[in-house]
């Protein structure tokens, strides 16, 4: 396969060097372009070889051949004629022997190659014989034999990504490791014993672990093997990779009834080098200590089970884990043993293993101490109490992380022994420290403070463990801590502390008054983080002693009046909920009054912010201030039967007209929009069919304001009232709930006028509120959507969105696909409180209509959906998008896979096999006639997966499969009653209100290049569509503008609203929104 020469390599050895130089971003582009247009092309066969070959090509180069080499046998193994393999990996062992003494990572990449040539090359059947004949008989050939044993597991247990049907990977599996085990077994007994140095190689242990799951586990254990694994840990160079053996051997014996006989020999062996724990430790050799924890915390792991039936035969391996965490000064191992101290206590609070627990009570009290001494701050160097970490902050987060993981093993610790004990455990440490230290505190002076908030950091993380009813340490600990000297640390740990024993205060109401003022104090400390935990402990006070503070609102309220403006936005929602917290445990005729009393500042304030803000920043605040009104919301909702006044919706309609004046003024300001729509929400949410009298008001805003701003938060308002007034809602009339789907109508109408005018990559929030509200109003007005006119072109809507790149408007489009498809079964897609079995069930002409539909959009959206799974669909959208798939095949199977059939034959040419298609379409076909269509989903999944992984990025031709520009012509939606005088009619209301406001009305945007009827109710679309050029490349038009190149092309799109057009002779150009230029984007791998 190699050739001489450098003529044929110079171009990639140029966009290498270019790649690695410090040219401009257009140069880079394109080479990168090259380069990966180069890994996917046939010639990159030999040139690969070419360039390893080469001596004057670099290291680098060398292992970019490598690399692009192991993706040629992996993606476009089809490209090579079978004939051709013996010669492939003829060269491939020549190069091995080449590189036997590196550089490694190009040794490396060409093991990986011979591996996956082996899985592949299904005639090769003595893979390892050929390999170690070889290689093996030349001493630096030896590096490579044990390289590719090595890699050989691993890439087998990845070969979902070759293409190999299921039954040849596993035959190929059985050949290559079952059948090879005892060879691969004797090899490396043989080497192992052949010199002092080889039992200490590092690549010996890699390959023992390689084949661990391979080779019966017990051949390894009565093995010489075993000795070499364990004498391996002497050595510096071999001791890591001795202990990942070791751990992975325990890994396999977690079946301890299985493995029972192998834990006995192990067992001792792993006892043996306990001693090595403290000479570690007093070394400060701390790379050790960790492997040497990680040895025994991991054993632990493996034998919990036994360690919980046989504690006394176990004890010392679980000394030994606790003495690896009393040992551990740098606090870098001990979070090793995290997972081993929860899944002992796991078991051990199990009633048949009491015995084990009463027998560990000794070493988890001895745990508590540990976790508290670990959970002290460091004393700086440099003295200063404000920078205890010398200016490293990254040091200083991983701390603080620590902390809180510790402060679970200390639960773990509580459920074992008990929270008496472990709080007293805290009691004592407080105690002594007041008792050393507290006569020498003094106002900014606190000696070694760091032995006091440690404690009080243990008793906060205990706190979800202590019961309200505690009654021996608490009443003991909450005076203390009151009285507590004042340092920032130490106050804010106290503040939090106390905050976590809320439910306790309760119960205690004594000690509520202490506590309470304590808190109310922290709020002048000059310590903003201080303040900031003052303001969450209060809401917990509040939130959980409600009723024994709702007497005191008139006080609680002056106290919130006077801190209110001081807080950051994050502390005044903590003590807004807990004001609003004790207002909801008002009377119901109070309940009124109290929420004007508490409301009526914050609405003032907000009408002066709204008034005087100018700046992005006083914006932001005028908007985090409006959350404080829904706070109040969510929280004041007394029970109020139906028909009867609200009085919280008393007090909303008089704030209403405040709030729609806000969203008025600042329609260009999505933060405040978004606030303002929140709130709304959440009064229908709160306040449900109460809220009638308010409707039309907000109807007519929330028409308007979408109309306007083209805001998804409008939507996300629209959808509480289409979920709230429904058919089933009590006391809704017809007249009302159809008036409420006519709403949606003039949301939708006013949603695709906007996406025919603007790219859906410019109105992702938009177009993910629009199928999340879609989605709800399938559900509570499904006959009502199902016949509307404009359902066809919302279809082809979410056919459209489907190109996005985000994942959140791809979920919300896939959820309304599902569902809509699931209507045209026998069962709508609802659950309901009814016991009428009828109740799920969807009429014949239902079923129908859903059918017809799907008939008229089921090819472009087949399309949609196998293209984003091929190409574009992030991760989290792929069971959702073959859920679609799979509810199209079982309800229009012949149909649907007709569509799978036209886009599978429309992928670029060499993208897939000829096989590879007639496969997956045969096996399809098969699902069908058996009527086994759920399989269909699988088959999909795997076809896209292998696909998006050998062709990652676009290639030419793709065009023919790119999204057409959606088009909306616009319709007259001939409503019930007009949105802006939108009558509520109550069956059980006497009273009805009604608000007449003018209406915003939105005409879509003139397009030369789309054509627009509007007559009584019709409505029409036009999709731009695909077609053929003069030279016969496939495009998709699109209208470019004046700027723009002058040919057909089609596009792809970015996230950030950028453009690519491509043309068909593969020009590309770039638009930011400042005019086309010449670019070539780069294409990730």
């Amino acid at each position: 396969m190699a050739a001489n020469g450098t003529q044929a390599f110079a171009p990639v050895l140029a966009a290498l060097q270019t790649m690695q130089s410090n040219v401009d971003r257009t140069q880079k582009g394109q080479a990168h372009e090259f380069l990966e247009q180069f890994q996917k092309s046939n010639e990159a066969w030999n040139t690969t070889f070419m360039i390893l070959g080469s001596p004057e090509a670099t290291t680098e180069s060398k292992l970019f051949a490598a690399t692009t080499l192991k993706g040629k046998i992996v993606f476009d193994f089809h490209q090579l004629p079978r004939e051709s393999l013996p010669e492939l990996r003829n060269t491939l062992l020549s190069l091995l022997a080449q590189f036997s003494q590196g550089p490694k990572p190009i040794r490396t990449q060409l093991c990986v190659c011979l591996a996956n040539l082996a899985i592949q090359m299904l005639e090769w059947k003595d893979v390892l014989q050929l390999v170690v004949s070889t290689l093996g008989n030349d001493p630096n050939g030896i590096a490579c034999v044990l390289e590719f044993l090595h890699v050989l597991p691993e890439e087998v247990t990845e070969g979902r990504k070759i293409n190999l049907t299921e039954d040849e990977l596993r035959d190929r599996t059985v050949e290559l490791l079952e059948e090879n085990g005892n060879q691969v077994l004797t090899l490396l007994n043989q080497y192992a014993q052949s010199s002092e140095a080889a039992a200490k190689n590092p690549q010996l242990m890699e390959c023992i672990t390689s084949w661990i799951r391979e080779v019966p586990l017990n051949d390894i254990v009565n093995s010489p093997l075993l000795d070499v694994v364990m004498n391996a840990l002497e050595a510096d160079s071999s001791f890591e990779s001795s202990v990942e053996t070791l751990c992975a051997i325990f890994r396999e014996t977690r079946d301890v009834d299985e493995c029972m006989a192998i834990i006995k020999t192990m067992y001792p062996r792993v006892m043996s080098i306990r001693p090595k724990i403290a000479q570690a430790a007093e070394a400060e050799d701390f790379e050790m200590f960790k492997g040497l924890t990680r040895i025994f915390a991991e054993a632990g792991e493996a034998w919990v089970v036994l360690i919980a039936r046989l504690p006394d035969d176990f004890r010392g391996l679980v000394e030994a884990v606790l003495e690896c965490a009393a040992r551990d000064t740098e606090k870098e191992a001990i979070s090793s043993t995290f997972i081993f101290w929860y899944e002992l206590k796991q078991y051990i609070t199990l009633e048949r293993y009491m015995q084990a627990r009463m027998q560990f009570v000794d070493i988890y009290l001895n745990l508590v101490d540990i976790m508290i001494g670990h959970l002290e701050f460091p004393k700086p160097e440099s003295g200063n109490d404000n920078d205890l970490f010398d200016g490293d902050r990254e040091q200083e987060e991983r701390f603080r992380e620590f902390r809180h993981q510790m402060g679970d093993v200390l639960k773990d610790c509580c459920e074992v022994i008990g929270v008496t004990e472990c709080l007293q455990k805290s009691y004592v440490k407080i105690e002594e420290w007041v008792n050393t230290y507290g006569p020498q505190a003094s106002t900014g002076n606190v000696p070694e403070w760091q032995k006091l908030e440690a404690p009080l950091f243990s008793m906060r993380a205990m706190g979800r463990m202590v019961p309200p009813d505690e009654n021996i340490m608490l009443p003991r600990l909450v005076p203390l801590i009151v009285q507590i000297p004042d340092q920032e640390k130490v106050r804010f740990q106290a503040v939090m502390a106390l905050g976590r024993y809320t439910e306790w205060t309760a119960q205690h109401p004594d000690t509520l008054e202490a506590q309470l003022n304590f808190i109310m104090a922290a709020f002048d400390h000059p310590s903003k983080e201080v303040v900031t935990a003052a303001a969450l402990s209060f809401r917990f006070f509040c939130n959980d002693c409600s009723d024994l503070l709702k007497g005191f609102t008139n006080q609680l309220q002056t106290f919130y009046e006077t801190v209110i403006n001081r807080l950051p936005p994050t502390s005044q929602e903590e003590i807004t909920e807990g004001m609003a917290s004790v207002l909801s445990k008002q009377p119901v005729d109070q309940i009124y009054g109290s929420f004007k009393m508490c409301c009526d500042p914050v609405v003032k304030r907000l009408m002066d912010m709204a008034q005087s803000a100018a700046s992005e920043k006083e914006k932001l605040t005028l908007a985090d201030h409006i959350n404080l009104i829904t706070i109040f919301v969510q929280w004041i909702q007394p029970e109020i039967r139906p028909g009867e006044p609200h009085p919280a919706v008393q007090y909303c309609q008089e704030i209403f007209p405040v709030l729609a004046a806000i969203a008025d003024n600042f329609s260009n300001f999505t933060p405040v929009l978004e606030r303002v729509c929140r709130c709304w929400r959440y009064i229908v949410l709160s306040y449900r069919t109460h809220t009638a009298p308010l409707l039309p008001s907000l109807a007519e805003k929330l028409a308007s304001g979408f109309a306007a701003s083209r805001q998804g938060c409008f939507l996300w308002a629209t959808d509480s009232i289409v979920r709230e007034f429904t058919d089933e809602s009590e006391g809704v009339s017809p007249e009302t709930t159809q008036a409420i789907f006519n709403f949606y109508v003039q949301q939708a109408t006013t949603f695709l006028r906007a996406l025919n005018d603007l790219p859906p990559e410019q109105l992702p929030d938009v177009i993910e509120d629009f199928f999340r509200l879609c989605v709800d109003v399938q559900a509570y007005h499904s006959r009502s959507f199902i016949a509307n006119e404009l359902t066809p072109t919302i279809l082809s809507a979410a056919s459209t969105s489907l190109t996005l790149l985000k994942d959140a408007p791809i979920l919300a489009t896939l959820h309304f696909l599902r569902d809509f498809l699931a209507y045209g079964g026998e069962n709508a897609p609802i659950s309901t409180f009814s016991e009428d079995p009828n109740r799920r069930l969807n009429p014949p002409e239902v079923q129908n209509a859903i059918k017809t539909l799907t008939s008229q959009q089921g090819d472009v959206l087949v399309q949609r959906l196998m293209t984003g799974m091929m190409y574009t669909f992030p991760a989290d959208c792929f069971p959702d998008a073959s859920g679609v798939l799979l509810a199209m095949f079982q309800l229009m199977p012949e149909a649907t896979a007709t569509w799978t059939a036209n886009t599978v034959s429309m992928l670029p040419s060499g993208s897939i096999s000829p096989q590879e298609q007639e496969r997956l379409l045969r096996n399809i076909e098969q699902r069908i006639q058996s009527g086994d269509t759920r399989k269909i989903r699988t088959l999909l999944q795997d076809f896209t997966n292998s696909y998006r992984r050998r062709n990652v990025a676009p290639r030419e031709g793709l065009g023919r499969l790119e999204a057409t520009r959606f088009r909306f012509a616009g319709a007259t939606v001939q409503l019930h009653s007009s949105i802006s005088k939108l009558e509520v009619k109550m069956s059980s209301d006497n009273s009805s209100n009604s608000n007449a406001g003018s209406n915003t009305n939105t005409t879509p945007s003139s397009n030369s290049n789309s054509t627009s009827s509007t007559s009584g109710n019709s409505s029409s679309y036009e999709y731009k569509s695909s077609g053929t050029n003069n030279e016969g490349n496939h495009y998709c038009a699109r209208d470019h503008g004046s700027d723009a190149p002058n040919d057909n092309s089609y596009h792809y799109s970015n996230t950030d609203g950028s453009y690519y057009y491509s043309n068909p002779n593969g020009s590309t150009y770039y638009n930011s929104g400042d005019g086309f230029s010449k670019y070539t984007p780069p294409q990730g791998k």
